[in-house]
């Protein structure tokens, strides 16, 4: 009789929902391990192949002196970190970069540079070629550039662009909690004008941050009701960088980590959920576990743009092991064509737009701060 009970349960969740609200995400949380792992399971194996997981290759552009005051990360100028910075690559190293990932497996590359926003000029143009480039290379190809516009969103379309990653971090109240410098509408603005063009959206969030479970299940809320809701949402555990405001963060239980692995793959059945930054702390048994509770990609290559992750070899080496096959590119969406530099309909409008800026005052982030001051 039970099981009768969960099936039907089962045939109701596997339908893509967007009014999930957060008790019942808490609820789905909170499930014992082996009836949440089941339930993920099975409604992991209605939409995609168990067996196949896709991998990206994430390359940093522009490393380094980002005017943000994100709590957990190394690359905002304001804090004393070992990040060396850097200007943007150029569009032969990028080339370069994405052939090497190529030949080992990956079929997306994600590009990210440390800005707060895309600004129209010489260094975005630079960026479009890069996506142009990629995109001919039979890769998809996925752009992390901070805050963007609808127009900024529709040139990189043009240029062959498959996906833009804008993560919610963690939910609304939080977020105020970790980042001072921009608001939590501005994330959903952005990736609405993302939703004007065929890119599609990757989203999702880091958890270890001091966060309660409460503020996951609302960044779930917040990624699920979105409709669309995002075709990528990557988790994040948080790698305590020195230097940074959450340094003395202790890492996450890998239990955490499969857990909320698990929820993401029930409250959002059909997106790829990507095993992102972390995973160099996780063991194999833990990252099968993740796959099992319905991870369907993750990030391959020896850096997460600037905090270690595991080595491609060792990667391709758990895959055998696993019995576990790289996906092809294009196959949840078509390959965009490109639209070439002179033949583009969008042009750059030098447009100045108005991100929102809080700076209410966060109490770790400032210490980190002035504690940078004190070392230069």
């Amino acid at each position: 009789m039970e099981f009768s009970i969960f099936t039907q349960t089962n045939d109701f969740m596997s339908e893509t929902r967007h009014n999930w609200t957060k008790q019942e995400i808490l609820d789905i949380y909170n499930k014992p391990m082996m009836e949440l792992l089941y339930e993920a399971a099975t409604i992991h194996r209605l939409h995609h192949d168990p067996n196949t997981v896709q991998v990206s290759t994430l390359l940093s552009i522009k490393t380094g002196g980002c005017p943000e005051d994100c709590g957990y990360c190394p690359q905002a100028a304001r804090y004393h970190t070992n990040v060396e910075g850097n200007d943007l690559m150029s569009v032969q190293q990028v080339k370069a970069q994405a052939l090497r990932a190529k030949a080992s497996g990956s079929s997306r590359v994600c590009m990210g540079a440390a800005w707060r926003n895309v600004k129209d000029g010489q260094e975005f143009d630079n960026v479009l070629e890069m996506v142009r480039t990629i995109n001919k290379l039979d890769m998809e190809v996925c752009c992390t550039l901070g805050m963007i516009t609808e127009n900024q969103a529709q040139r990189l379309a043009e240029a062959g662009l498959y996906a833009y990653n804008h993560n919610l971090d963690s939910s609304e109240e939080y977020y105020k909690e970790v980042i001072s410098t921009r608001g939590f509408e501005d994330r959903l603005q952005t990736i609405d004008n993302v939703r004007k063009t065929n890119v599609t959206v990757c989203s999702g969030g880091i958890i270890g941050m001091g966060e309660k479970i409460e503020d996951r299940a609302g960044m779930l809320v917040a990624l699920s009701t979105l409709n669309p809701q995002p075709e990528s949402v990557p988790i994040n555990a948080l790698v305590a960088v020195e230097g940074t405001p959450l340094e003395e963060q202790q890492p996450i239980e890998i239990w955490d980590m499969i857990r909320m692995v698990a929820t993401t793959r029930i409250v959002m059945p059909e997106t790829q959920v990507r095993l992102s930054a972390g995973r160099t702390d996780m063991s194999r048994e833990g990252q099968a576990m993740c796959f099992f509770a319905g991870a369907n990609s993750i990030f391959a290559g020896d850096k997460l743009l600037t905090t270690p992750n595991p080595d491609v070899n060792e990667d391709m080496k758990m895959f055998e092991l696993l019995g576990l096959n790289p996906q092809k590119p294009f196959i949840k969406k078509m390959q965009p064509e490109t639209v070439e530099a002179k033949d583009s309909k969008f042009q750059a409008l030098g447009e100045k737009p108005k991100w929102s800026r809080p700076e209410h005052k966060i109490e770790r982030n400032e210490e980190a701060k002035q504690k940078a001051k004190a070392l230069k």
